[in-house]
């Protein structure tokens, strides 16, 4: 016999945590299966902690939304909270006469974004600020920030379960089946749950996750990219106050250098293209590449400096060859099942637009 539950979200990273405390502060009792042994292990451990601006995205895409107002409600959570975090702002980096006219073009896609708070620096206003900077123009933006992400999801669990939900660890979800009034869910431990809503918030696997829902018409489930991406740490300390970033390229961001709270910094991530979620080794060689990258903006990088950190995987829905897609949030009037949301490709800007999601999330339902 299946136990009754109002609300299950799959998936205890940041935005799984972010959409439960919301649903709880909506008065629904919220139940979270995360399949490791603590939360957010995955890719909300696995990357530059940044909080980002809005800077880059499509105007009027849920990236772009949804960064902007997550990142108002991330500073303000965190100083209610006292989440460590430090708004240190970034500079986007030119380094050629052709880069420095899509710094314009990046301001002009901010600003339709909401953004309107980036200056354009020419190379002596530039090195003003940062004296080891290397580049023939910049734009500063002040929003941009740095945030411990650990602490962060551990005030998103105290307010779930201050709120009455619940986090249940090393637990596994099997399968599901979409019923006239319920989703009924087998944990792998056999547990058999009945629940009013789901909220798929797996990251990476969430795309393998609904695949595994009976009744959830198979169109409805974009495929899985993996796309992971690799980070060196800094031998000894950055002469850097700020985030450094290139010009964006196609699949990412460049090798940027961010600092985390203590000043240590690191590079990357960079792209690499894998077969499985699980591939996390970092290949020293890959460092190697690093080396030419880094220094078209910060030239007295020394040789031998970089060591392998980690890496992270971003949880893609598009492939090596096609454009970055949107985040994909599906409620029940785009697949048709009461209840049920799924959160596909919630890559970057995803910590930063975590809380927005929450929000998102209670109002597509609300409206079901």
């Amino acid at each position: 016999m299946a136990e009754p539950v109002d609300c299950v979200v799959v998936g205890a990273g940041v935005v799984g945590l972010a959409v439960a405390r919301a649903l709880a502060l909506a008065g629904r009792e919220v139940l979270v299966l995360e399949a490791c042994e603590a939360i957010g292990t995955q890719t909300s451990a696995r990357n530059s902690e940044v909080i980002h601006a809005g800077i880059y995205y499509a105007a009027g895409s849920l990236k772009a939304r949804l960064c902007v107002r997550g990142k108002a409600l991330l500073y303000d959570y965190c100083a209610q909270r006292g989440v460590a975090h430090r708004r240190c702002g970034k500079f986007i980096v030119a380094t050629t006469p052709g880069q420095v006219a899509q710094l314009q073009s990046i301001r002009e896609r901010a600003a339709a974004n909401g953004v309107t708070d980036l200056v354009l620096l020419d190379a002596v206003q530039a090195r003003a600020l940062e004296p080891a900077l290397q580049c023939l123009a910049a734009l500063h933006s002040p929003s941009t920030g740095i945030v411990d992400s650990h602490a962060l999801m551990l005030a998103l669990q105290g307010d779930l379960e201050h709120a009455g939900g619940v986090v249940a660890l090393n637990a596994p979800l099997d399968t599901a089946e979409c019923a006239q009034d319920a989703i009924d869910l087998r944990a792998a431990d056999g547990t058999c749950l009945s629940a009013r809503t789901v909220v798929n918030a797996a990251g990476v696997g969430a795309p393998a996750l609904a695949a595994r829902f009976a009744g959830l018409d198979a169109r409805h489930v974009p495929q899985a990219y993996f796309a992971k991406g690799n980070y060196f740490t800094l031998a000894g300390r950055a002469p850097f106050a700020r985030l450094i970033y290139p010009v964006p390229e196609a699949a990412g961001l460049g090798v940027h250098l961010t600092l985390d709270l203590g000043g240590q910094a690191r590079f990357g991530p960079d792209v690499q293209w894998v077969d499985r979620p699980d591939d996390l080794h970092v290949q020293p060689e890959r460092g190697d590449a690093f080396y030419a990258e880094i220094r078209k903006y910060w030239p007295a990088l020394p040789d031998g400096a970089l060591q392998p950190a980690y890496a992270g995987m971003r949880p893609k829905i598009s492939g090596p060859d096609e454009p970055a897609r949107d985040f994909c949030i599906q409620g029940p009037q785009d697949h048709g099942v009461r209840g049920l949301v799924n959160l596909f490709g919630i890559e970057s800007p995803g910590l930063t637009s975590a809380l927005a999601i929450g929000e998102w999330v209670v109002s597509l339902l609300s409206k079901q």
